[in-house]
């Protein structure tokens, strides 16, 4: 009789490890899999719950009067009527609308673009006096409320006869914008200075330094800088209502006020009106969202 008879064989022990391992792998990637699967059905369920506004503004968009007040409401109309959308551009010139807020965007989005880095760069890299103090009082600025600044801003640009035209919804951008300033103050900061000093042994001047090696790598706080300025120059309200008075040079936020008469609301152009307007906005999301998240989780990790 062997000695080794009654002893496991070295392969019968590593088969059950290999088999408890497989095991253990299964059990793992079948509890990965629930928890991602109920994650992710908690995301397309709170997806759709905000998308209900949006589905409720097309679906209002392609009913008749009569059926928006029908009780209790429907989702869908009996037939869509999409002469509604036509009809919204017959009444007022949205197109023309949406054509201003683009040259107000565009050209508000330039000015922060030249500004706020010039400013910024002074404050994160450069050394002068009372730096410290300035750099409170702009934080300052943006405590103050803006119904607070209108008054005072719409008497400054009445007297430089302004008031009309699009200089006072534009020139404040050419200055630079508070909050857009902290924002990229406080991401220059975390650029080694290294890059300068390299820089600057190679003979670059300050303007080279900017615009060749800090601007680049500002790109995440230059996108949400960008972002933010269309989203806020595209919905303002109140400013072209102030300072505008031309019919045909008001925004298309203004432009929407006009489905709203006095003693009623044409909601069904209205609501395709809506639509229409935020088209641009939900295409720019669309395309920026993974370069606006990245640069506003890198902003509060490295600010």
């Amino acid at each position: 009789m062997s000695l080794n008879s009654g002893a496991a064989h070295p392969n019968d022990s590593f088969a059950d490890i290999d088999r408890q391992l497989r095991r253990s792998n299964l059990t793992t990637a079948l509890r990965r899999l629930t928890g991602n699967g109920f994650l992710y059905f908690i995301m397309v369920v709170l997806a759709l719950i905000f998308m209900i506004p949006l589905l409720w503004m097309f679906t209002t968009s392609l009913k008749t009067r009569q059926e928006i007040f029908v009780w209790p409401p429907t989702w869908l109309p009996d037939v869509p009527q999409w002469g509604n959308y036509a009809d919204a551009f017959a009444k007022y010139p949205l197109a023309r609308f949406m054509f201003n807020s683009a040259v107000l965007v565009m050209i508000n989005a330039l000015g922060e673009v030249i500004s706020v880095p010039l400013i910024a760069y002074a404050f994160a890299r450069l050394r002068f006096p009372g730096k410290r103090i300035l750099f409170i009082m702009m934080l300052s600025t943006m405590m103050i409320p803006g119904q607070i600044k209108l008054i005072p801003l719409f008497s400054m640009f009445s007297r430089l006869g302004l008031v009309g035209t699009y200089w006072p919804l534009v020139l404040p951008s050419f200055f630079g914008n508070p909050f857009f300033i902290f924002l990229m103050v406080q991401y220059m900061r975390t650029i080694p200075r290294d890059l300068d000093e390299a820089a600057r042994i190679d003979g670059a001047g300050t303007w080279t330094i900017l615009y060749r090696i800090i601007l680049p790598l500002s790109l995440p706080a230059v996108t949400v800088m960008l972002v933010f300025t269309f989203l806020w120059t595209w919905n303002d309200f109140i400013s072209p209502l102030i300072y505008l008075s031309d019919f045909n040079s008001y925004p298309i936020s203004v432009g929407l006020a006009f489905f709203q008469g006095r003693y009623s609301v044409e909601w069904n152009m209205f609501m395709a009106a809506t639509l229409i307007s935020i088209i641009p906005v939900l295409v720019l999301y669309f395309f920026a969202q993974r370069h606006l998240i990245g640069g506003i989780s890198t902003l509060g990790l490295k600010g």
